[in-house]
């Protein structure tokens, strides 16, 4: 990576988190997705599909990803930026298994970096409470921006942009020496491999034991498990069929129901 890719990478990496000053919508919610950081890191380092390759399974992985009470065991947007741009930088050459196993070892290097940071900001961020305290107690409400958006927001940019920076630069200089890679066994990165699809399937499930609430949304998706796995359709091709298939369903009901 060159300068300005890591410096592009890292600041997404601060646009992708909660609070950031695009707000949560553009931010969290979908910059700081690891599908969508995946093509970003793809765009800026010019390797969109390998990045998409590894992007897949970590949002899969991360789908069940929770803050319950505001606690983080891992930082979603550091973990998928840092994880797919490691898999970008060592993982030339090997094979699909070995770069998502590079992929899921990186984002837990970014994800622990992130968690670490997001309690440093929670831990910086409280002396703001008090200054805007004393604007708010002299009347100054118009002045109570200062403590909230400016600092604020300059201590989440510096926990974020700058541990990025070092991380970032830290994987480039060990690429550069060319022998990081060959440090790491091929079992190791084939066990991440593995480990990462068992991720991605405990995601899978956590979502699914969200929206199967009848014993018959479970068919349901079966049909589309099908239609995907033996008919190689497409997910387009497979929402097209549910779309139809809905739409007889309501209109066969209708007609059974007399409404019509």
């Amino acid at each position: 990576m060159n300068t300005v890719q890591i410096i592009l990478i890292a600041l997404f990496v601060y646009l992708g988190a909660i609070g950031s000053i695009v707000g949560n919508t553009i931010g969290w919610y979908t910059l700081g997705r690891p599908l969508v950081a995946s093509f970003v890191v793809g765009l800026i380092m010019g390797d969109v599909p390998t990045a998409m390759l590894v992007g897949v399974p970590l949002q899969i992985m991360y789908m069940g990803n929770v803050t319950p009470g505001g606690a983080v065991a891992w930082d979603l947007s550091y973990a998928t930026y840092i994880g797919t741009a490691g898999a970008l930088v060592f993982g030339k050459g090997m094979g699909t298994t070995e770069v998502i196993g590079l992929a899921v070892l990186f984002a837990g290097i970014g994800g622990l970096v992130g968690g670490v940071m997001w309690n440093v900001s929670y831990a910086l961020n409280l002396p703001l409470n008090r200054i805007a305290n004393k604007y708010a107690e002299a009347g100054e409400t118009k002045k109570m921006y200062i403590p909230n958006v400016v600092f604020g927001q300059l201590i989440g940019f510096a926990c974020r942009f700058i541990p990025a920076v070092i991380v970032l630069s830290s994987m480039t200089a060990a690429s550069g020496q060319g022998d990081f890679a060959s440090m790491i066994p091929g079992w190791v990165t084939t066990l991440l491999g593995v480990f990462g699809g068992m991720m991605a399937a405990l995601g899978m499930g956590i979502i699914l034991s969200f929206l199967l609430k009848k014993q018959y949304h479970f068919a349901v998706f079966l049909v589309g498990f099908i239609l995907v796995t033996y008919f190689g359709l497409s997910m387009m091709g497979v929402a097209v069929v549910a779309v139809i298939t809905a739409v007889l369903y309501f209109v066969i009901v209708d007609k059974l129901s007399g409404r019509e």
